[in-house]
């Protein structure tokens, strides 16, 4: 049926542009007559033109032919109503644009600018206008329907490029001389259970995973990862509570001797580039005082770089690790922590990523308050270029 409809219009598009009115009227009841019942409804449907028109078609087929006569006159015919009353446009662009247009306090600046919505408030101004002819109007003042894009970060810092290009040389400069570089974060929250999980796997044909209507997890799971710039790996730390600055270091203790010791036997320093909030933000007391305790542990001389606000998506574990998991994982419902760690450890790509998970099951308190000779106690050294964005910590005592 849909097939014959769409033949059907064709037919009509290429046809009624070489017929003046009267002969669309005649040729489009006659293939109303030929469908039969609805097919006044179906023409209608298809040439958006009114049903009288075509009724009137109907009467005149049957009329005696008289000889050719005349088309009508080129303008002729009632005009449209932002022709008749120019006025109608600015109107619709003040309910669109009530801040910069119209009224501050339109009923429409809280509410769903549908095109139903919008002749409502035309005719209760006096206008007598369909939702059709508003959605005609939209087109002719240049509005479509659009969703939203993400570009606004909040600002450009001024240094921003520049504390880019300090981030690069240190990385450059550890990779250079065998010391180990790592981008950290944490991935988002994941609910734990037989919850949608977006994405789509194979299935036998209609025979979806079947998952609970409604996500409300009791269990969450928190991925902080770590991936090693220099090769090319990943290690993702899977907590079971909060998101804390003692989480955020443990990730990474683990990480060192999981992974890092070993491969890295010979350094005494390590460079970390990290975003500017969350857990791992510079503003965080306890993420220094809890690198200390891990500077302290392993001797390490422990360089930090953050990215400037509002540019998180520049981190590198974001686009070489997280979103390889996300592939990696997509469709499946994450119905258990072993499940999420077992995803996790196996997601590669072709250039030879290679990912280690693991389960920590420790709970992390919340607010814990960091003293000031807690925090005087820090080894910290503020690099020049934006101190409190590069900085490094020693061991107590070097």
């Amino acid at each position: 049926m849909e097939n014959s409809e769409t033949k059907l219009k064709n037919k009509f598009e290429l046809l009624l542009p070489h017929l003046n009115e009267k002969q669309r009227r005649i040729y489009l009841s006659s293939e109303a007559e030929s469908i039969g019942f609805g097919g006044v409804s179906l023409i209608s449907r298809l040439t958006k033109i009114s049903r009288p028109t075509i009724i009137r078609g109907k009467k005149e087929l049957k009329e005696k032919p008289l000889g050719f006569s005349k088309s009508r006159k080129a303008g002729g015919g009632r005009k449209a109503i932002y022709q008749q009353r120019p006025e109608i446009l600015e109107e619709l662009e003040k309910l669109i644009e009530p801040l910069t247009r119209g009224d501050p306090m339109s009923v429409l600046r809280w509410t769903c600018k549908s095109t139903r919505n919008l002749s409502k408030e035309l005719n209760n101004k006096g206008f007598n206008v369909s939702h059709t002819v508003v959605s005609e109007m939209l087109k002719l003042i240049g509005y479509s329907l659009q969703a939203n894009q993400k570009t606004h970060e909040g600002g450009k810092h001024p240094d921003r490029n520049q504390q880019f290009e300090y981030i690069n040389q240190k990385s450059e400069d550890f990779i250079r001389e065998g010391d180990p570089t790592i981008s950290i974060d944490t991935k988002k929250k994941e609910q734990v259970g037989n919850y949608k999980n977006n994405g789509k796997i194979l299935c036998k044909e209609k025979s979806p995973k079947k998952v609970e209507v409604y996500d409300f997890a009791e269990e969450k799971a928190v991925p902080y990862g770590i991936y090693d710039i220099k090769e090319n790996e990943g290690f993702v730390n899977v907590g079971t509570n909060y998101d804390t600055s003692a989480f955020a270091v443990e990730s990474i203790r683990r990480w060192w001797f999981t992974m890092g010791k070993e491969k890295y036997s010979g350094s005494k320093k390590l460079l970390i580039t990290a975003d500017g909030g969350g857990s791992n933000g510079y503003r965080r007391k306890l993420w220094r005082t809890e690198l200390q305790k891990f500077a302290d542990e392993t001797k390490l001389e422990i360089t930090i770089c953050h990215f400037p606000p509002g540019t998180s998506k520049w981190n590198k574990i974001e686009h070489r690790l997280f979103s390889q998991i996300t592939l990696n994982w997509r469709g499946k419902p994450l119905e258990s922590y072993e499940t999420i760690v077992n995803l996790i450890g196996a997601t590669k790509n072709s250039k030879g990523l290679k990912v280690n998970a693991v389960l920590d099951e420790n709970v992390y308190q919340k607010g814990i308050v960091v003293t000031n000779e807690e925090l005087e106690n820090v080894n910290i050294k503020r690099h020049e270029f934006h101190g409190e964005w590069n900085y490094t910590i020693r061991p107590r005592g070097h």
